[in-house]
């Protein structure tokens, strides 16, 4: 019983983690803002997820792997729209 709630709290530490990526995307893909972005430290983040995500799956947690995958998603969304958006002002 106490393993399934500290799931849980895995489980709802890892969904807000999620939703506080959301003005980020909001920033890179509705507005189209990428000032303030480091690639390097969205590439180092993506890269320490990835090692939770194996810590994750090694342990067997069902929260940690869940957060990390949906998170790494995220990471990888504004990532993605902010070298596209960078990648159009270059060729402007």
């Amino acid at each position: 019983m106490a393993a399934m709630w500290i799931e849980a709290i895995g489980l709802v530490a890892g969904g807000l983690g999620i939703v506080a990526w959301i003005p980020q995307i909001r920033d890179v893909w509705v507005h189209e803002r990428h000032e303030g972005i480091s690639l390097t430290t969205f590439s180092v983040v993506t890269v320490a997820l990835s090692l939770w995500l194996v810590y994750g799956i090694l342990v067997e947690s069902l929260a940690m792997i869940v957060a990390n995958v949906f998170t790494l998603v995220v990471i990888i969304t504004v990532l993605v729209g902010v070298r596209r958006l960078r990648k159009r002002e270059a060729k402007a």
